[in-house]
């Protein structure tokens, strides 16, 4: 499965873009549409190309990871579950109670799990609120 628009436009307008690379709130070097990696650090400055061209590499490598983890889903929850890697990591997601409930087919707990990954840094963050809100509508329909 591949991810829609509807995923990418999600992630674009969550991440936001900064073609400057800027600690998040995780404190984790970060450019483009949330790009992260060991290649990103501090000082780097990319083209409005260079992130569009790493937001669907990105994007790629999250949905080949959930396309791993996932098992069956509905487009919609797996356009949740790639949103929601990008942001997290694959390696929370496939740890995580969210993924749990959802292979055992306890849909509505999986999207009530989106939740609770509200914070940045140990800190409650309002974007995150949103975001996560969003994917549980996206992952719900």
């Amino acid at each position: 499965m591949l991810p829609s628009s509807r995923c990418v436009d999600l992630i674009r307008t969550y991440e936001g873009l900064k073609l400057k690379a800027y600690r998040c709130p995780a404190g984790i070097a970060t450019i483009g549409y949330g790009s992260t990696g060991p290649d990103i650090h501090i000082g780097l400055t990319w083209t409005l190309d260079q992130a569009k061209a790493r937001l669907q590499s990105d994007v790629t490598k999250f949905a080949a990871g959930v396309s791993r983890v996932a098992g069956t889903c509905t487009h919609g929850q797996f356009d949740a579950l790639v949103s929601f890697a990008y942001n997290c990591g694959l390696a929370n997601l496939k740890g995580s109670t969210l993924l749990k409930k959802h292979l055992t087919g306890d849909h509505v707990g999986a999207a009530a799990e989106f939740g609770k990954w509200i914070k940045g840094g140990g800190k409650v963050l309002p974007g995150l609120v949103t975001r996560r809100a969003e994917e549980a509508k996206l992952y719900r329909s």
